[in-house]
């Protein structure tokens, strides 16, 4: 846990940083700032290099001169870590799915760590215009979006003609799959999501 002298010591150092960083951007002298705030060039100093704690007053002086508004100086304060999972082009794992050995690859574009599966994304590329495809039934409800080529998309007993940019979003228990390969080579991205049954 971090001690409420740990937090004023961060928080005086971001406060430095953010400072020197907007006079730096303004192409300013510390004697700049000194003299358009009317704060003494050695307090300037001292609140760049996290020496001071200063007053709301002199703060807000400082960032007049900067032309930093006092809003903006915190913004990035206590802003969560993160951590997000990249995949690269072309990097998604490739997985053996129903269609696989008929020209279709499957990439999934992110891997679930731990606990239950909540959403899959997967980019499904297809070439064969001749082939009969394979139809797919399972949990979850399923977005689709056709990035490149043309096809007939089958849902249950309802066809849809889809061209790049086209959606779709069904119920994945419905038996569901590519109908025909209008324009090869196809891109498609799919989503399927699980429901939370916690």
């Amino acid at each position: 846990m971090i001690s409420t002298k740990d937090q004023k010591f961060e928080l005086d150092h971001y406060i430095g940083m953010k400072v020197k960083k907007a006079r730096l951007d303004e192409g300013l002298k510390i004697t700049d700032v000194a003299r358009i705030s009317g704060i003494s060039q050695g307090m300037v100093s001292k609140i760049e290099n996290a020496q001071v704690s200063t007053s709301l007053e002199t703060l807000s002086r400082l960032c007049s001169a900067l032309g930093l508004p006092i809003s903006k100086l915190f913004n990035d304060f206590d802003r969560p870590e993160g951590g997000a999972q990249f995949t690269k082009s072309g990097k998604g794992l490739e997985v053996v799915r129903r269609g696989t050995e008929k020209g279709h690859t499957y990439q999934l574009l992110t891997y679930q760590r731990g606990g239950k599966k909540i959403f899959e994304p997967f980019l499904v590329s297809m070439d064969d215009l001749s082939e009969v495809f394979p139809t797919f039934s399972h949990p979850g409800e399923e977005f689709l979006h056709l990035l490149s080529g043309k096809l007939i998309y089958r849902h249950g007993n309802h066809l849809y003609e889809m061209e790049p940019g086209d959606s779709l979003t069904f119920d994945a228990e419905i038996p569901h799959g590519p109908e025909t390969l209008l324009e090869a080579p196809i891109k498609l991205l799919s989503i399927i999501h699980y429901e939370d049954h916690a």
